[in-house]
């Protein structure tokens, strides 16, 4: 892939799909890559192919308790820096070339991250904050799945929350659309913000999830951008006129990878604070469900349909017609491509 931007954080994997002595495929910027957990629980992620015969890596198991993981095909085994540790054939010795590349990974915020560029410039202080998915301090719902479209498609989706009602029905309200939105930039992160006042027909839904049975709502979506499509979501409301401190917030993570060029990997969740008690393990569960059914059945349909009907051509090359909602999503995409741009020229 070249319309990527590698030296960058991205999200591999939950970190509760990586269970001790288990082995995880996954391809991401169209590179196969393999994940396990050394005898330390430490992550590991190395590219998925052996050097001597290309065969997967992930088909094969795991030694010395996560040391090292043994090519399904001929034996050879690899360490967690991708060495040669163990050769079965002739007198043992290593060849030289029998190296597999490792990727920096990272577990935090009940994250995988992994940085697929030059390992020498992989900075841990670069990793976006999502301590909101610190499962010590949370209720973590979370949910995988992966999206036939392009990962940029699924940053303007998430950017540009107007969509809502019209793609939505179980949130849908004309406060959306008439709400005030504001982008915002601090660095190379970016914000859309949007303030609603539900005055008539308030959803059922959200008078049950922000806990105001009856009267005008006011409401508000703040979403935070990190390149390279890493969002963070607060969505709070309370009674109108009620003091704010009062406010329901649920935060939600949305994290995309690419896959390939066409696909993309879709990593959600919901938080709660467990200072709520046993409640935050239910909300969260119940949360988490509910948005994985919107986003199969609703979001993802049309990212694909916008896949098929753009036809891999690049967005500007289609001279899209852009509304107001779209600024943050048309900023975020310039940002991304400037770094996509200097990377390129090193």
């Amino acid at each position: 892939m070249n319309d990527v931007l590698r030296n960058t954080w991205y999200v591999a994997a939950w970190s509760t799909e990586l269970a001790p002595g288990a082995v995880l495929a996954r391809r991401l910027l169209d590179e196969p890559v393999v994940l396990w957990r050394d005898a330390q629980g430490q992550p590991v992620a190395l590219a998925d192919r052996c050097p001597h015969r290309f065969a997967p890596l992930s088909m094969g198991r795991l030694q010395d308790g996560g040391a090292s993981i043994e090519c399904p095909y001929h034996g050879l085994r690899f360490d967690a820096q991708g060495q040669c540790a163990h050769n079965p054939h002739g007198d043992g010795s290593i060849p030289k070339a029998a190296v597999v590349r490792r990727y920096p990974v990272v577990e935090r915020h009940n994250l995988l991250w992994l940085w697929m560029g030059d390992p020498a410039r992989a900075d841990v202080a670069a990793l976006p904050d999502f301590s909101f998915l610190d499962p010590a301090e949370y209720a973590v719902g979370s949910g995988h799945m992966v999206v036939a479209g392009h990962y940029e498609l699924e940053t303007d989706n998430i950017l540009d929350l107007s969509h809502i009602e019209f793609l939505h029905p179980l949130f849908a309200s004309e406060a959306v659309r008439r709400g005030q939105v504001t982008c915002e930039q601090q660095g190379e992160t970016v914000w859309c913000k949007r303030v609603m006042r539900e005055d008539h027909q308030v959803p059922d839904f959200l008078r049950q999830a922000f806990n105001v049975p009856e009267g005008p709502l006011d409401r508000w979506l703040d979403v935070r951008w990190n390149a390279p499509a890493n969002m963070a979501l607060w969505a709070g409301g309370h009674a109108s006129g009620a003091d704010p401190a009062t406010a329901f917030v649920s935060q939600q993570a949305h994290c995309f990878t690419p896959e390939t060029a066409t696909s993309t990997h879709y990593f959600f969740a919901l938080a709660f604070p467990r200072a709520m008690g046993p409640m935050a393990e239910q909300l969260a569960a119940e949360n988490v469900a509910a948005v994985k059914v919107v986003f199969e059945r609703e979001d993802q349909p049309m990212i694909e349909a916008v896949e098929q009907r753009m036809r891999g051509h690049d967005l500007w090359s289609l001279k899209p017609v852009l509304l107001p909602g779209d600024a943050a999503a048309v900023r975020a995409r310039r940002i991304l491509q400037a770094r996509i741009a200097a990377e390129a020229q090193g």
